[in-house]
């Protein structure tokens, strides 16, 4: 069979949680999904112009020639599903995920392939229950032509897909109106400065399950969530009071940076089913909307504490050093000053020893390296010279052989130069130009 080419909208569906509908209910919840495409689905699907290509048991793929048909028959379809089986409780109703693609696909009889409909597929899995996520050409298509609003989620890493996939969340829960840049000023709350450094805020976790005693162990887990947080001393982490003032809320995590004052929050769901559960989070950089972690944990709730503590510690285990390279980064990637030069070297240097002990002649080389790269991005003069003096007594101390004599020469003269000539009695470096003038030479006269 010959195949062709062509571009098409990608339009992909599941229904969230599956698997424990059908264990609850199998042949009713079979009943109810037909009822659903019959009377809703397939109806929207026809009316915008589409094609069902497949019916996957638990979704469907369907073909759009246009994306704006395609993102008007994803949010008609959501809108409706909320109308129907109001009688249910929510954890029993029936709720989709949509992702939708633009993109070049093969066409084979009835049948699409291709990179656009694998990433349709990807895209819907990233979707919340009753949500829809779109790649950045749907939205740029149809950002001009539709009035619904957009948050951006940042690039995506997914399965079988090469690049980075950016991602976009169709907001539902709001009105139609003019679509909103997720850098829009939407709340009339002052907006905080960013502490001088790292600073996360913990945002209470949604409880998808729709049971209320999950509430009391979501927001246990939260704050267990904090207090190990808390315990990284280089980390601001804002109280739960602040934080669990959004609970209940789907705000723009632009907007919750802004308000409280940090570059960094992690927020997540908890979903139930039987005795089992599943914690989800992610980290988010605020000013950015850029996804930097996210991750599934799974657990028996025969012992809540257990588990609340395992995923709390494992949680900070990895926003720790996810927030340090993340940091690293920011600071390497643009012109700096005096302190956020001495945060971004003592980063890097804390790394060093922790991963090398001080006996790895290559990666001294790259640490000392990026201490010199960090002092030549200081634009002040004056504060430039404390960082390298700071730097000589680190290379000396080190005992790095190429620069060893280097150090030994002109150590000295440095530390008398921020003494004499660079730092007056009234700066507030004064102190520090002290101490290391003094390392500096005690080492020397040895």
């Amino acid at each position: 069979m010959a195949s062709t080419r062509r571009l098409a909208a990608i339009l992909a569906a599941d229904v969230a949680g599956y698997s424990r509908l059908m264990g609850a209910d199998e042949e009713g919840t079979h009943e109810r999904l037909k009822a659903h495409f019959r009377e809703l689905v397939e109806p929207k699907i026809a009316q915008h112009r589409g094609r069902v290509v497949k019916n996957t048991g638990d979704g469907l793929l369907a073909e759009f020639p246009s994306v704006v048909g395609a993102v008007r028959c994803a949010v008609d379809v959501q809108r409706g599903m909320i109308e129907r089986e109001p009688e249910l409780p929510d954890e029993q109703r029936i709720r989709f995920r949509i992702g939708i693609n633009l993109g070049d696909v093969i066409v084979e009889g009835q049948d699409i392939f291709g990179d656009g409909v694998n990433i349709a597929a990807r895209l819907e899995a990233l979707a919340e229950p009753g949500g829809i996520c779109v790649s950045r050409m749907v939205r740029d298509n149809v950002r001009d032509k539709l009035d619904f609003s957009f948050e951006d989620l940042g690039e995506q890493r997914v399965k079988n897909i090469a690049r980075p996939v950016r991602v976009h969340r169709i907001l539902l829960d709001e009105r139609p109106g003019p679509l909103v840049e997720p850098t829009t000023e939407t709340s009339t709350k002052p907006s905080l400065a960013l502490p001088d450094k790292p600073s996360i805020a913990v945002l209470p976790f949604q409880n998808m399950s729709g049971d209320p005693e999950q509430e009391y162990f979501a927001d246990g887990l939260v704050e267990e969530i904090i207090t190990a947080l808390s315990r990284i001393r280089w980390l601001f982490v804002i109280a739960r009071n602040s934080s669990f003032a959004y609970k209940g809320r789907s705000p723009d995590l632009r907007q919750v940076g802004r308000e409280l004052g940090v570059r960094y929050v992690l927020e997540g769901s908890v979903r139930k089913a039987g005795q089992r559960v599943r914690i989800t989070g992610q980290l988010i950089d605020a000013p950015t909307g850029t996804h930097l972690w996210a991750d599934r944990f799974d657990g028996s709730l025969e012992d809540v504490f257990e588990l609340q503590d395992k995923v709390a510690l494992s949680v900070a285990g990895v926003i720790e050093p996810t927030v340090n390279a993340a940091e690293t980064r920011r600071s390497s990637d643009r012109p700096t000053n005096d302190v956020t030069a001495t945060i971004y070297t003592f980063a890097r240097l804390r790394q060093f020893v922790r991963e090398n002990g001080g006996n790895n002649a290559t990666s001294r080389h790259s640490t000392f390296s990026v201490r010199r790269s960090s002092v030549t991005r200081v634009t002040d003069p004056p504060s430039r010279t404390p960082h390298l003096a700071t730097w000589h007594f680190i290379t000396l101390a080190g005992r790095t052989t190429p620069t060893r004599t280097v150090a030994r020469g002109s150590i000295l003269l440095i530390a008398r130069l921020r003494l004499a000539v660079t730092t007056p009695k009234s700066s507030p470096l004064l102190p520090e130009c002290l101490a290391t003038s003094a390392k500096t030479l005690l080492l020397q006269s040895h």
